[in-house]
């Protein structure tokens, strides 16, 4: 049977289609038989005991410039829906945790994915915490000292915030570096978060790899290679994505973090890995799935899906 599925993201008319993730899960659904309905964040709301969204119904098409075609404006209860997709790009701030609380309401009648208390409760830099096996050396800190001190042991490192994503604010500090201080001005005047220090792996020339998992299990691998003189892979900074396959090392951190991930209901997520080393586990919005297709024929979107229908009884 066709399932209702609303899908809470930034605006759909301004994505990538050829890149962007969510368009391409939502066009699996489209073909599988689903309606479509699309609102943004700010159009979620909650009314006398119902979590609503100011949307439209959509049909999508893989034609550049054309992609979408909006139905009539209109109002819905979210209750009434099967699934609903939270989407929308970090940052990660009070307005996107407090999406995942009014989602929290309608879940699990209605199937919210991911878990939206466990992405509340999993951001992508602070899961991997769990795993101090499988990660480099990290620090999470507001305190000067203990990040001048956690530079002091391992010279080389990357610093970040917190809750940013894309690659956004992501500093290489080597020994030779005399800027951590104004850095640290820079982002305990910008907000009053932490921020996150890593030892620097030289591994990353080579790549940072994406790593996708449906339902905690790996499906496949894209790489992400650096521009020359840049330490950033992330492909919204200019990262440029490469054909890689699973390693043993890879299929360990899967098969060590996978329980975890199913158990939570996180049923879409990005990994990233740095030679031997994780450093993110995306449970928000990742990405990758069309790079994936494109290079091995792996079909996430389908795999996503057949997940989901399952949980609904399909």
């Amino acid at each position: 049977m066709p399932l209702k599925v609303a899908l809470q993201m930034d605006p759909i008319g301004l994505v990538n289609i050829n890149g962007d993730s969510t368009f391409r899960i939502a066009l699996e659904a489209q073909a599988r038989g689903h309606s479509l309905f699309f609102y943004t964040p700010d159009k979620l709301a909650f009314v006398e005991g119902r979590v609503m969204a100011r949307g439209f119904p959509i049909e999508l098409r893989r034609e550049p410039g054309n992609h979408v075609t909006y139905g009539e404006e209109t109002e819905v209860d979210l209750g009434e829906f099967d699934v609903v997709w939270l989407r929308q790009d970090p940052p990660f701030d009070m307005g996107y945790i407090t999406t995942t609380h009014l989602l929290d309401i309608i879940h699990p009648k209605t199937l919210v994915v991911n878990d939206p208390f466990w992405v509340r409760n999993y951001p992508e830099k602070l899961l991997v915490l769990r795993f101090p096996q499988l990660t480099p050396p990290t620090a999470i800190a507001r305190d000067l000292q203990t990040i001048r001190e956690f530079k002091a042991r391992h010279g080389d490192i990357i610093l970040k915030p917190l809750y940013g994503n894309g690659g956004a604010g992501v500093f290489r500090l080597d020994p030779n570096d005399r800027n951590l201080a104004s850095l640290y001005e820079m982002f305990t005047g910008m907000n009053r978060e932490p921020m996150i220090v890593q030892k620097f792996l030289p591994d990353v020339s080579k790549g940072d790899k994406r790593v996708i998992l449906v339902d905690g299990e790996a499906v496949g691998a894209i790489n992400r290679v650096p521009q020359a003189g840049e330490t950033r892979s992330n492909m919204h900074a200019g990262g440029r994505p490469e054909k890689i396959g699973l390693t043993p090392r890879d299929l360990e951190i899967c098969a060590t973090i996978g329980p975890v991930l199913k158990e939570k209901g996180q049923i879409f997520v990005g990994i990233d890995v740095i030679g031997d080393y994780l450093t993110e586990i995306n449970v928000t919005s990742p990405t990758g799935i069309q790079e994936l297709e494109r290079f091995d024929g792996t079909n996430t979107a389908e795999r996503i899906w057949q997940v989901i229908e399952a949980k609904r009884g399909q």
